[in-house]
């Protein structure tokens, strides 16, 4: 076998486009043979395909899968350039069983999936990547609930919740509220300190800004700041399909033990 340097990779990305790691196995398969593996990258559809990686991949879908015994589920998001690709069947078909591996064997499985995924790229013609996974496994005593929104049979935005003292339909709710209201923590205390002082002072400035009397400035700030915290906290937010009502009113007794949503397009 030929000895390949980093030199020769590097010469025949510059001269095909190719990645590099296609440009390293396209010259392990030729034994080193420059031409021979300018040729197999362009036979293999790869040539051009660094180019690629460079694009912009803000469309893509996500996919669900929960366990039948309902104590494992996953979430997974492939990302690439259109919508006109994510909703491929081979492209939606790849997602959803990356979701249901991880599921089955854990987060780690995913990136087992990087041949299926580089193969779909030189069908598609587009920059494709594995997004965020994420897997919860319920305690004994909890409940997984999932919501998955879907936009002509694309998933488009997933959650996971994982509750405790309550039951599958509630869970299910949640799940509902969680993919509408976007919160990005689940308590006020889970909002980082420095977040927090941040906005405090922003806000403090905005209503001194507008003229309000000095005396009356903490009320003012507090008030603006719960505000804020509803656009940002689960606990903190009025329920979607009934505004009069608080999450935690929804809860009775209940407890949210954990979050997670994927949305495509979001970073």
């Amino acid at each position: 076998m030929a000895d390949i340097t980093a030199k020769d990779v590097q010469a025949l990305r510059q001269a095909t486009g190719a990645g590099i790691l296609d440009a390293r196995k396209a010259l392990v398969e030729c034994d080193g043979d420059f031409n021979k593996a300018t040729d197999w990258l362009r036979e293999k559809g790869l040539a051009g395909a660094a180019k690629r990686e460079d694009r912009d991949r803000s469309e893509g879908a996500v996919a669900a899968y929960i366990a039948p015994d309902g104590k494992v589920a996953a979430l997974c998001s492939l990302e690439c350039e259109t919508d006109f690709v994510a909703k491929s069947e081979d492209f939606m078909n790849l997602v959803a069983k990356i979701s249901e591996e991880v599921a089955k064997n854990g987060e780690d499985v995913a990136s087992a999936f990087e041949a299926d995924i580089d193969n779909l790229k030189v069908v598609l013609k587009e920059n494709i990547g594995l997004g965020k996974t994420v897997r919860f496994e319920a305690q004994p005593d909890s409940i997984l609930g999932h919501y998955l929104h879907t936009q002509n049979n694309r998933g488009v935005n997933a959650v996971l919740v994982e509750i405790s003292g309550g039951t599958e339909e509630l869970a299910h709710d949640v799940a509902v509220h969680i993919a509408f209201g976007k919160p990005k923590y689940l308590n006020k205390e889970d909002v980082p300190s420095d977040l927090v002082d941040k906005e405090r002072e922003t806000i403090e400035k905005i209503s001194r800004n507008e003229g309000k009397p000095e005396a009356a400035l903490p009320k003012i700030v507090e008030g603006r700041l719960n505000t804020w915290y509803k656009d940002l906290v689960l606990m903190e937010q009025p329920y979607v399909k009934d505004d009069k009502k608080q999450i935690s009113e929804l809860l009775q007794g209940a407890k949210i033990l954990r979050f997670a949503q994927i949305l495509v397009g979001s970073e």
